[in-house]
């Protein structure tokens, strides 16, 4: 096993350092902008096979540029994250030759956002109890419903929504379906007010008798369940390099301000320093937890147990950085304005989205117990 990045990895991981730092904003309002710039680079495809218009680029690349990406704007790395991971793959494993030639290319390009609609109500952690119908007629589906919590909702061009044909059949009844945003029957919310990330557009979407051809339905009907479980690994992966990069942008800010404390004169508390040591040494295991899930899905392996085990020990390790960081810097870390403030209500976001951290702790558990 290597425990070190390859040379070629590397130099991607130092370009998309460098296109973070240069390039991506992080300012207020939707990260258009920030999406622009990392299509015009090809970086919207990373994983995507260059015949669909990606880069065609390993997926440990692609998890080093949203850990650089979510380092500088957490917000773009998870509008990216998502895309990518449950926006496009979809298409990328489960798509017809048309749907592909219809949608892929565009996703790959940046010329279209894909999100992923399958949170319900009463159907977050419990995927397979969705209210979402959809209705056999004549020339497709009807669909009817509301999803909850949906990255770049409105923003979004095109959308994998989930809905079952029969509730009756349970997990057996669900369908996937590929929804665009003007469909006639489509229905997108008000941005959700949240805590962290606030510059990804949230939203429920609403599919009022949304009429779907059969064309747009992806996989056979009944497959929508295992397609939606399929895609979780590797969305999951995506979200625990965000937690390095929010991990890593915390514990930077926190050395920068001792170093200058010192400079001044004032010598830092041990136990400061101490902290400090402690979560840097962390964030290198929480490194390897995600590098290695990321290298046994390239693999194609089964890496449900590595992708669990790195979203959740990396995103619980970005929320307790920016606390403990907060704690170090005292009152000037108080301000609303502090980079660490914005740190920790964004990494309090990635313990939720992507499936829980208590569900990943259920996955790993399993994984030990009934493997």
């Amino acid at each position: 096993m290597k425990f070190v990045l390859s040379d070629y990895h590397l130099a991607k991981k130092e370009e998309f350092r460098q296109f973070a730092e240069e390039e991506i904003d992080s300012g207020e309002s939707y990260p258009r902008k920030n999406l622009q710039k990392a299509a015009k680079k090809g970086y919207m495809g990373l994983p995507v096979p260059k015949e669909w218009g990606g880069q065609g680029e390993d997926f440990l690349t692609y998890t080093l540029f949203i850990e650089e990406l979510s380092r500088v704007c957490a917000s773009t790395g998870v509008i990216i994250a998502v895309h990518t991971s449950v926006g496009t793959f979809p298409l990328l494993y489960y798509g017809t030759l048309q749907q592909k030639k219809s949608y892929l290319s565009g996703l790959a390009r940046g010329e279209l956002i894909g999100a992923f609609a399958l949170t319900e109500e009463r159907a977050g952690s419990d995927a397979a109890s969705l209210n979402t119908t959809a209705k056999a007629v004549s020339s497709g589906y009807l669909l009817n419903g509301c999803k909850l919590f949906i990255t770049s909702g409105g923003e979004a061009d095109l959308y994998t929504v989930f809905a079952t044909v029969d509730r009756n059949r349970g997990h057996k009844g669900i369908c996937a379906f590929l929804v665009e945003k003007g469909m006639q029957g489509f229905v997108a919310g008000k941005p959700e007010k949240k805590m962290g990330l606030n510059r990804s557009s949230t939203t429920e979407i609403r599919m009022e008798d949304l009429h779907i051809p059969v064309s747009n339905r992806l996989g056979e009907e009944g497959e929508g369940f295992s397609i939606a479980m399929s895609l979780l690994d590797g969305g999951r992966i995506g979200i625990a390099a965000q937690g390095l990069g929010l991990a890593r942008a915390g514990i930077e800010y926190t050395t920068a301000y001792l170093k200058k404390q010192q400079s001044a004169g004032n010598e830092p508390a041990e136990s400061a320093a101490f902290t400090l040591a402690a979560l840097a040494t962390r964030l290198e295991a929480a490194r390897l937890l995600v590098y290695r899930a990321a290298a046994v899905k390239e693999s194609g392996g089964n890496c449900s147990k590595e992708a669990s085990m790195a979203k959740y020990y990396s995103t619980d390790l970005a929320v307790e950085v920016a606390a403990r960081c907060i704690d170090i810097c005292g009152l000037s870390a108080a301000r609303s304005t502090n980079p660490l403030t914005g740190y920790f209500c964004d990494a309090k976001a990635t313990q939720i989205y992507e499936g829980t951290n208590q569900i990943q702790r259920i996955v790993v558990s399993r994984n030990l117990l009934e493997g």
